[in-house]
């Protein structure tokens, strides 16, 4: 397989080449494009050693930058409103959660199918306040040569940390995005309970650097991807000193050509600096750096995206599509409500998705044989019921409670 791809690779490396797909009106159809590699668990063998196993990589100079506008939903599928903490619920029980990021986050948002109303689903009593805008990176564009914060008006992640701390003004810098404007004016940051950022693919596309040396400019470190999220972090952390961050990695993605024929992924194409893979590895750096909690959209840690399953859940090759966004909202949904204490660790570590089984209407329950036999810790506090979305069954509770009184 090797020798094939190789020489494919050869060939195109003389197309140029355009990105399909990345700016859909809401009338246009959307052709997902399905792609073979030998074997599934090939697929994914080489999927997680892309990255260190000297596999050829593409330098493309002419990416376009995707306009990472919200992407309409099927039109069948049921809309729903975006959902809210009922007004019973206590204030202090309220958790409020705040997301940045590009489109990923944005899709959707217009019918209430994006990630963190889906994400609402899920974690019970809780307000998101989706800041997401479509084609934004974290980094600073290189346009911009004045980053102090009182100028900087940039829709990248820092500029919107230093609105959304009044660092900068928010009027200016969200002149265009009045939804989001007010949405942002809605949030005390002194409230907030987590932060979950999402930003990559345009860092990629704007060749921003992967990471400044601290011997460069702060403004050379500002249009860096590694320098402009930690300063964010640092900026968010500093109004709201007890809310938790989770840090997503971007997605996986395929790249064709104007004719639609396969160039290769996020694992090989490169814009000279690195691969969207390489991005995701600086993510991860960021999380271990400022002790954040690490999502991954990109290494097929926890669901199976990757070039046999990619139709199955992006929508142009690059952005999520409705399952994709119901999928990670069920994986997120179990980092969050761990920390919440809502459900064992076991549920946040074993629910892996496989495309080919996911079922929208399914309740994921791990089995309690092998909690109790593998996660022991868990299992006391489940079996005791101090989980509110992981209660036990009946047997379970018969069982312990016959154990208990040397039955």
């Amino acid at each position: 397989m090797k020798k094939r791809f190789i020489s494919m690779i050869t060939v195109l490396m003389t197309v140029s080449f355009i990105l399909s797909g990345c700016s859909l009106s809401k009338d246009e159809s959307i052709e997902s494009t399905e792609y073979l590699t030998d074997k599934a668990d090939e697929a994914a063998s080489e999927n997680s050693d892309a990255s260190t196993d000297g596999q050829s990589v593409i330098v493309a100079e002419n990416l376009f930058e995707p306009i990472l506008e919200a992407l309409e939903t099927n039109q069948e599928e049921e809309k729903t409103e975006e959902p809210t903490a009922e007004e019973s619920v206590n204030e202090d029980d309220v958790v409020r959660i705040v997301f940045f990021g590009d489109s990923q986050i944005a899709n959707g948002r217009d019918d209430g199918s994006d990630i963190p109303s889906l994400l609402a689903t899920r974690v019970p009593n809780t307000v998101m306040y989706n800041l997401a805008i479509g084609g934004t990176a974290a980094s600073v564009e290189s346009t911009t040569s004045d980053v102090t914060p009182e100028n900087l008006h940039s829709q990248c992640f820092l500029g919107m940390a230093y609105a959304f701390t009044g660092k900068s003004d928010r009027n200016v810098t969200l002149s265009s995005q009045h939804d989001v404007l007010n949405k942002m004016n809605s949030v005390d940051p002194a409230t907030v309970d987590f932060y979950i950022i999402e930003y990559g693919a345009n860092d990629f596309f704007n060749n921003a650097p992967l990471d400044a040396s601290i011997y460069d400019s702060q403004g050379d470190q500002a249009h860096a991807y590694y320098n402009a999220l930690c300063w964010g972090i640092d900026e968010l952390r500093r109004v709201s000193p007890n809310a938790k961050f989770i840090l997503m990695t971007p997605f996986y993605g395929i790249y064709v050509d104007d004719n639609g024929t396969y160039i290769g992924d996020s694992f090989i194409v490169s814009n000279g600096l690195g691969t969207l893979s390489d991005y995701a590895k600086k993510m991860k750096n960021v999380a271990e750096d400022k002790q954040a909690i690490i999502f991954d959209g990109m290494f097929a840690e926890k669901a199976d995206l990757y070039l046999d399953t990619a139709n199955e859940y992006l929508m142009d090759n690059l952005h999520l599509s409705l399952k994709g966004r119901q999928i990670y909202a069920r994986l997120l949904g179990h980092a969050v409500n761990f920390e919440l204490k809502n459900e064992p660790f076991a549920y946040l570590d074993t629910d892996k998705i496989k495309i080919a089984e996911y079922d929208t209407e399914e309740t994921y329950r791990y089995d309690e044989g092998q909690m109790k036999e593998y996660y022991p810790e868990s299992w006391e506090k489940y079996i005791r019921g101090e989980f509110p979305l992981a209660q036990p069954s009946q047997e379970a509770l018969d069982q312990y409670n016959a154990e208990q009184n040397g039955d």
